[in-house]
């Protein structure tokens, strides 16, 4: 059995965005000839929501090792909130004390916390031990600098970390032995920047679902999330819904006002939820659909929650909706996660889709929503008819012959998190070759 060091800073009972594949991959590390170990930051060196009830969906026996950061109270008094940079000096501690006693066959990198990439390089120097990097998001990216693009957030913060990745993205993606991505965008623009990287072994793999996971929200205590009045119907979106998402937005509530004003009893049995839109803790969310709603004049259909919720409470709510409902990136690359969970669900899904985008390609592959087809970029015209025809199909409870054929067998083969570890694996198998 190889023994494979995960740096993963983010770990229940955190919930984090970043910690996903890690925590679902754990269950089956050993059936493909690995044995875990997992490097995260110590809980109370953490900040963000905590959800317990993920706890239970890490096997008992597998090692979890704790690093010491910069307590947050600190961190904030000198302008440092990232918790790669925070634990960076406590990750290298640790991971050296673990590696010098206990030899390592890989190091396995899967976080957006990318400072910590440059620990591969050290530990390769020092131990000989090779390292996989997991790109969940690119380090470096131009997305602001292009045409029409909206202005970078965090100021200063943002000019660092993109200095930051200039300079040391090279370094770590030159030295590493493979690398895992959710999009094949990033690994080009990877490959552009750096042509050695076209010589490393490397996968295209999303995070896929845990039908576990599904069971465990199932379980979790509390009766339906909403008021319910005869013949309404419930639209769920849950989580980010940033700055990258207004076009989708705008044409999504034109249509629903245009909808309004041609059946105002129809239009008024529907609701609009979106859920978990920003990263902020509870309370101190801005929200971020709502104004756009406002613009369009149907605020009163939609509600919006705009603080982290946890990932379990997420799917549960997922599993009460009438429809689920998929928001594209004006980042082509964009390839949200939520996908695979909406999927297990079963629920129906409407998707406002940018036309070229991952996100197209793979429902599309997937067969298993409703597209609304976007033009990037293009100033939202008069709205798709294809949408109002979807709130009629709703509000009549889905004819038959309204839903795509979902393929369900195809997502199983390929999207569960049992086979995405193996194929993890693979990677990792080559990366050793």
């Amino acid at each position: 059995m190889r023994r494979l060091l995960i740096v993963s800073p983010h770990f229940p009972p955190l919930n984090a965005p970043d910690m996903q594949r890690v925590r679902m991959s754990l269950p089956y590390y050993r059936a493909c000839g690995w044995e875990p170990v997992v490097l995260a930051v110590r809980d109370d060196r953490q900040v963000g929501v905590r959800e317990p009830g993920l706890l239970g969906t890490i096997p008992p026996d597998v090692t979890v090792l704790r690093a010491n950061a910069v307590a947050p109270r600190l961190a904030r008094r000198l302008g440092i909130g990232n918790i790669g940079l925070r634990a960076w000096f406590g990750l290298w501690r640790a991971g050296s004390s673990y590696l010098r006693r206990h030899p390592c066959d890989l190091v396995f990198f899967s976080t957006t916390q990318f400072f910590t990439f440059t620990l591969g390089p050290l530990w390769r120097r020092r131990f000989g031990v090779p390292y996989v990097l997991d790109f969940q998001d690119p380090w470096l990216t131009d997305f602001y600098e292009r045409p029409g693009a909206p202005r970078p957030p965090g100021g200063w913060k943002y000019r660092f970390a993109h200095a930051q990745a200039r300079l040391l993205e090279g370094a770590c993606v030159r030295r590493a032995a493979g690398l895992i991505s959710v999009s094949p965008d990033y690994i080009a623009d990877l490959a552009a920047r750096h042509p050695s990287v076209r010589a490393l072994p490397s996968a295209v793999l999303t995070f896929g679902a845990s039908p576990e996971d599904l069971a465990l929200a199932r379980s979790l205590p509390g009766g339906d999330p909403w008021v319910r009045e005869a013949g309404q119907v419930h639209i769920v979106y849950t989580g980010a819904a940033g700055p990258v998402m207004p076009q989708a937005l705008a044409v999504l509530f034109a249509a629903l006002r245009r909808y309004r004003d041609r059946f105002p009893a129809r239009a008024a049995r529907l609701r609009l939820h979106f859920v978990g839109t920003s990263y902020a803790a509870p309370g101190s969310g801005t929200p971020s659909v709502l104004p756009i709603a406002r613009a369009c004049g149907v605020e009163d259909l939609a509600e919006e929650t705009p603080h982290r919720i946890g990932y379990l409470e997420a799917a549960r709510l997922q599993q009460a909706a009438d429809v689920l409902l998929l928001l594209g990136s004006s980042d082509p690359a964009y390839s949200p996660s939520k996908v695979y969970l909406y999927f297990l669900s079963g629920r129906p899904m409407l998707a406002l889709v940018f036309r070229g985008s991952v996100m197209e390609r793979l429902l599309d592959e997937l067969n298993c929503a409703t597209l609304i087809r976007l033009q990037p970029g293009a100033t939202p015209g008069a709205p798709p008819p294809e949408l109002e025809a979807f709130f009629d199909a709703a509000l009549d409870g889905f004819p038959p012959g309204t839903l795509p054929e979902r393929r369900e067998a195809h997502f199983r083969a390929r999207y569960l998190a049992g086979e995405l570890t193996r194929r993890q694996c693979e990677l990792f198998d080559a990366a050793l070759r």
